[in-house]
């Protein structure tokens, strides 16, 4: 861990902040997204089929996408489209959550809904675990990257508990839009340590 200071700087705060904040979009809405497909009116089996059918690939084709991506430009751009995807996609489920005010929405519907998600998944998933890599020691890759993927998911677990009273509040749309607004600080991040890591003059560089 302090390895990790010593080579990055102040720096190493805005990083830990971003891998932090990265899947906060994602974690939020993931914890209502089955109670949601119900409270539409789909059954559990159209549940489980669509997912699985349409889901599973579309995760893997975005991450052999993204894996192409960062062969070709690098981590920070896959890493951009990633959080911009994540974060857009939760306005679809605000859109699915409009169209079944009066009726439950087609099959299609959920289908090109959670196909959305798991491609954008998929990508972000994958650059992600791609930038975390970058970011260890050799001589310390397993205790930091161990520490870097538990403080990924902490902040996002502790919100998307609160997520089942923002929807009793609120309601479904304005929780998904909530949730893809938890995607800006991500966003506005990685393009903020895409700057540092490319100007030329800065004495605090990631590893990359």
């Amino acid at each position: 861990f302090l390895e990790f200071f010593r080579r990055n700087g102040w720096l190493a705060l805005i990083i830990l902040t971003f891998i932090g904040v990265f899947r906060l979009s994602d974690l939020a809405m993931g914890a209502m997204a089955n109670p949601f497909y119900l409270d539409l009116g789909y059954s559990k089996s159209d549940i489980a089929s669509v997912a699985k059918l349409f889901g599973f690939f579309m995760t893997i084709a975005g991450s052999a996408l993204c894996g192409l991506l960062v062969m070709r430009l690098g981590i920070y751009r896959p890493l951009l489209l990633g959080a911009v995807l994540v974060a857009s996609t939760n306005l679809l489920f605000a859109w699915l959550a409009w169209l079944g005010l009066n009726e439950t929405p087609s099959l299609m519907w959920l289908a090109v809904v959670i196909s959305a998600d798991n491609l954008s998944g998929g990508i972000a998933g994958t650059a992600f675990i791609a930038y975390l890599s970058s970011l260890t020691n050799r001589h310390y890759t397993a205790t930091q990257y161990a520490l870097f993927s538990s403080l990924m998911t902490l902040p996002g677990k502790f919100i998307s508990g609160f997520s089942g009273v923002v929807v009793d509040h609120y309601g479904y749309i304005e929780f998904f839009v909530i949730a893809a607004a938890l995607g800006i600080p991500a966003i506005a991040l990685v393009l903020y340590l895409s700057r540092c890591v490319m100007a030329p003059s800065s004495s605090h560089k990631p590893v990359v």
